[in-house]
């Protein structure tokens, strides 16, 4: 049996957080020490190795809560799927690890921007699963109906949308050194918002919480800073300033 504070270090979160669970069912103690502190067994502690899987997958609590709680719940065929996914999340960032190194090798000065690369691993595989990501964080009939748009277009309307939207975020590069508020950083998340609209076309309400995900979402900031580093919490803040800007606040 384990001490709060013990599975607590192995678990690498915090004894308040244990305390949480157990306050929302989500995991209970196995039992309670003679003075009443609680204590987990080796099940207690597979089950919070399942919770915090979930977790790194982006699910709120009580989703995971239904889920482990769900009659049929097979813990191997849940392992099984945590691999699935983690492997699909290496091939990524070891894709985006060589998008890195090939444009430091175009900043250099030592190859082309053609054979550099530099946005490779922004897929149409990668719209999709983004596509799902976002389902979970703004209205899911939204998102579908930004894809069924997107894959309207074919492939050659596709391509002109994606190179336009590379011209954006390089310029949006080059603005970099004269900070998120100046007019040449503000004027380009004008062009970005409009570009967005192929898309859908993010609402006022919708561009502050967008703007905190490009720094908070390591996903986000992954494929942002593969680009150029530090321009995920560039365009985060040149957005927040631009919505503040549009609300008055």
């Amino acid at each position: 049996m384990y001490k709060v504070n013990e599975l607590a270090a192995m678990a690498g979160v915090t004894v308040r957080t244990l305390h949480h669970y157990d306050r929302i069912g989500l995991l209970s103690p196995s039992g309670h020490s003679d003075a009443g502190y609680r204590l987990y067994d080796g099940t207690a502690a597979l089950k919070l190795q399942q919770i915090l899987f979930y977790r790194e997958l982006g699910l709120p609590l009580g989703e995971i809560r239904r889920l482990l709680g769900a009659p049929g719940f097979d813990l191997l065929a849940a392992l099984e799927s945590h691999k699935a996914e983690l492997d699909k999340r290496v091939a990524r960032v070891r894709l985006l690890r060589r998008t890195v190194e090939n444009t430091i090798s175009y900043l250099k000065g030592e190859t082309t921007m053609e054979k550099a690369g530099i946005f490779s691993g922004f897929t149409p595989e990668e719209e999709e699963y983004y596509g799902k990501e976002a389902e979970k964080m703004y209205d899911p009939e939204t998102v579908r109906e930004s894809n069924r748009k997107w894959k309207a277009y074919g492939a050659a309307r596709q391509r002109e949308i994606l190179e336009e939207g590379k011209v954006i975020y390089l310029d949006m590069i080059a603005a970099m050194p004269g900070g998120a508020g100046s007019p040449e950083a503000q004027a380009l998340v004008g062009r970005w918002r409009a570009h967005m609209s192929h898309f859908w076309t993010p609402a006022v309400g919708q561009l502050l919480p967008l703007a905190r995900n490009y720094s908070a979402d390591p996903r986000f900031k992954t494929n942002f800073d593969a680009m150029r580093p530090g321009l995920a919490e560039f365009m985060g803040e040149a957005v927040r300033i631009y919505g503040e800007g549009l609300t008055g606040a």
